[in-house]
């Protein structure tokens, strides 16, 4: 039986966990996260899961410290496995296990290295992603790969219904390979890192809509960073606005400035190039429906603050 720690968090880290116990793989120790009362936890709990199955539990706040790396070697594992676990692990842990280290990255590498793949996937337009499985090294999401799995990115999904695919992604490679990971014959391709690239973390001012920019742009930006995520947001009447779904459409404004309206009982916004339907929004932190806001101001357009 081959023995394993498992780095983990989120709904990525419960369902990978769950595949190395289905099968058979002694996990000695879960390292994972403290939630954080700032973030909005929508996701599954690794530290739950592994205390069901009577599984150690810690949650250092830095797992390279001397203090976990000696309890880690103690317990002589034959793998790691990483699985959107946030901290990085720098290479005295790295060396520990006797046949390597792995890692879940939610894209299909060498593309989207680095930070929040999904959201940026989306953002930049992208039909596909997925998650690979592959080797760690100390530099972020190089190390060679052992399993790729695709899922398909649909015109209107958001970051959440992706996530939610490349969290199936991860499960199905994870199960498919590991049978041959611990008999030791799975692969091992080397990335061509002159493909892709790494992107960095984002934030809530990230989702600030810029008008000026196609509705497809904006579009993207809106299903990339909608709920749980921040949301896109925008400035209208002298009031926040955010912006939480939206549809393209054919039409055309061309040189009218950016702005909102309702029509036939339907929101729209006039972006740099082309109209998107505002399907849902907030104003003032106050979400209404298309009928509910020209009630209140009208049918006339109204201008986006600049």
């Amino acid at each position: 039986m081959s023995r394993a720690v498992v780095f983990a968090y989120h709904n990525v880290g419960v369902r990978c966990l769950n595949v190395l116990l289905a099968h058979g793989v002694e996990v000695a120790l879960v390292v994972t996260h403290c939630d954080n009362p700032a973030e909005n936890i929508w996701f599954e709990s690794v530290a739950n899961l592994a205390a069901l199955h009577g599984i150690e539990v810690i949650t250092p706040a830095n797992p390279n410290t001397p203090e976990v790396i000696e309890k880690i070697r103690a317990l002589a594992p034959d793998f790691f496995f990483s699985f959107y676990y946030r901290e990085m692990l720098k290479p005295e842990l790295l060396a520990i296990p006797k046949h390597g280290a792995l890692n879940m990255h939610g894209s299909l590498l060498p593309h989207y290295r680095g930070r929040v793949p999904v959201n940026w996937a989306i953002i930049r337009g992208e039909t596909q992603t997925g998650s690979t499985l592959h080797y760690m090294t100390e530099k972020p999401d190089n190390g060679d790969i052992v399993a790729q799995q695709a899922v398909p990115i649909l015109p209107n999904d958001t970051a959440l219904q992706v996530f939610q695919k490349v969290t199936v992604a991860a499960e199905i490679a994870l199960n498919n390979v590991l049978p041959d990971l611990l008999a030791g014959r799975a692969p091992a391709v080397k990335q061509d890192l002159t493909q892709g690239g790494y992107f960095g973390g984002r934030n809530a001012a990230d989702g600030v809509v810029n008008w000026a920019q196609s509705a497809l742009q904006i579009h993207n930006l809106v299903r990339a960073v909608a709920p749980p995520y921040p949301g896109a947001t925008t400035s209208l009447l002298g009031k926040p606005m955010r912006i939480l779904q939206t549809l393209l459409t054919k039409c055309s404004a061309a040189g009218a400035p950016p702005s909102f309206y309702v029509k036939d009982g339907k929101a729209f916004a006039i972006c740099g190039q082309g109209v998107l339907r505002v399907v849902s929004f907030e104003l003032d932190s106050v979400e209404m429906s298309a009928q509910e806001f020209a009630a209140q101001f009208g049918l006339e357009k109204f201008e986006f603050n600049r």
